[in-house]
């Protein structure tokens, strides 16, 4: 099963569930998709979607789930990587209001470049990634991982 997590942002994030929607039309995502759409409002008969689940049946989930898609936000990362799971994050921008800024973009290279998740920064490659996140073997968090705390304080400071 694939969790799809959009966080609490105020803003829609469309263009990723269409994203998702039409790489399940094209047949390469064929597992179960269940969302967790925050204030996205979209209805589709391809995923099982949720506007804000109770945290006892998100964490649930988070737990089966094979595969976290979600946005750039630091919590929901986290919250996969102690989950031992393999995440593919997508950065909300600012062009298309999804954000206020572009500071998601910047998080994502940063967990990426470590090797915690896979980041996407251009739907046109989101099938090359669906198919590397078959095969890629996330780099495991330690709870009291130093890297980790200065890959977010670093983040913090630049913004």
């Amino acid at each position: 099963m694939i969790l799809v997590t959009l966080g609490t942002q105020d803003k829609p994030f469309k263009r990723l569930l269409k994203e998702i929607e039409n790489q399940i039309k094209k047949g390469n995502i064929k597992e179960k998709v269940i969302v967790q759409s925050g204030y996205t409002k979209m209805k589709s008969k391809y995923m099982e979607m949720f506007d804000l689940l109770p945290t006892k049946d998100f964490n649930k989930l988070i737990k089966e789930c094979d595969l976290l898609i979600t946005h750039g936000g630091v919590g929901s990362i986290i919250e996969g990587l102690n989950n031992n799971k393999k995440i593919i994050a997508v950065a909300r921008l600012k062009k298309y209001g999804e954000h206020d800024n572009d500071h998601q973009i910047q998080l994502i290279n940063n967990f990426s470049e470590e090797g915690y998740i896979i980041g996407v920064t251009d739907f046109d490659t989101l099938d090359d990634v669906l198919e590397k996140a078959k095969k890629f073997k996330p780099k495991k968090m330690k709870k009291k991982q130093n890297n980790m705390k200065k890959i977010i304080v670093d983040f913090i400071d630049s913004i």
